[in-house]
């Protein structure tokens, strides 16, 4: 058995088999990349992005509010979701006015530019 895998023949037939299946990957590969370069993906404005990540913000805070209101009110709403969704929404906000004084002051420096 080890004999018929080692003969020149067979390592000839394998050599082959893995050269053709690397030369049918490799233009796989060139295929995908040339479909991926010809299908523009659609990239949002700056003003989308942050009307987005606004909106995020927003419905966070929205759902924290409403799981709040159903506890205080006794519905079967556990203290822990609870917490947790006010601590994600506090964190968004959080993180939501660090970008907007971030870019406040990158507004400013610009301002201040000598021309």
């Amino acid at each position: 058995m080890i004999d018929k895998a080692t003969s020149a023949s067979n390592i000839a037939a394998m050599l082959q088999t893995l050269k053709a299946a690397q030369t049918q990957a490799s233009a796989g590969t060139q295929i995908a990349q040339a479909d991926l370069s010809a299908q523009a993906i659609p990239k949002p404005s700056f003003l989308e992005a942050v009307r987005g990540a606004v909106e995020q913000v927003n419905a966070t805070q929205l759902q924290s509010k409403s799981m709040q209101e159903s506890f205080e009110r006794g519905d079967d709403v556990p203290l822990t979701d609870v917490v947790m969704s006010m601590q994600k929404s506090s964190l968004a906000f959080e993180a939501t006015l660090q970008v907007r004084n971030k870019v406040m002051r990158a507004y400013e420096d610009i301002l201040n530019m000598p021309v």
